[in-house]
């Protein structure tokens, strides 16, 4: 796994090992970013279920302002130190080693706002729905933040028609999908 673009381009990132964690490809990783290369210039970014911290470090290497990664398994949280530090990033970043939902309440009270959010949370347990139901009523997210859902294709969406917020995009990939939210 590598950093596709940008200042760091090319640097490579340590992952996890065992299977706490499902690193976003390289090639996922880079479609992701071509749909959001006008967003992330000056964002402030979230990237919630971090793993090896590979998409808030694209999104650090592609000009956002700063990101905040919340992971709770240890071995990963120590990739994303080792990846911040490798590719020169410590300085705009946070890493939170926090469950997501005590991370959201703690950053909500400390008045944050993110005009992107990315969660990739572990599949078919009902992460997304609780965090998106949580994101989009929360002083988090602004008018115009962007929240991208990671899920599994099976995984049923049609709860988002009663959301304050409208599907933009769903991007359909072999095993998986990244659906698109705005406020």
């Amino acid at each position: 796994m590598r950093v596709i673009a940008g200042a760091a381009r090319g640097r490579k990132l340590v992952c996890p090992s065992g299977s706490h964690t499902r690193p976003t490809t390289d090639r996922i990783k880079e479609t992701l970013f071509n749909m959001l290369q006008m967003e992330v210039p000056d964002a402030d970014f979230l990237d919630l279920y971090s793993g090896s911290g590979g998409i808030g470090i694209e999104a650090l290497s592609r000009g956002c302002r700063q990101c905040v990664f919340v992971e709770n398994n240890r071995e990963a949280v120590r990739c994303i130190m080792a990846n911040l530090k490798c590719t020169g990033f410590l300085g705009v970043s946070e890493v939170m080693a926090a469950d997501v939902r005590q991370a959201l309440k703690k950053l909500e009270n400390d008045h944050r706002a993110f005009d992107i959010i990315f969660m990739d949370p572990p599949y078919h347990k009902g992460f997304e729905a609780d965090n998106l139901a949580f994101l989009t009523r929360s002083s988090l997210v602004h008018k115009g933040t962007l929240l991208i859902a990671e899920t599994a294709m099976d995984t049923d969406i049609s709860y988002l028609e009663g959301y304050p917020c409208r599907v933009e995009r769903v991007k359909e990939y072999k095993t998986n999908r990244h659906v698109f939210l705005r406020i």
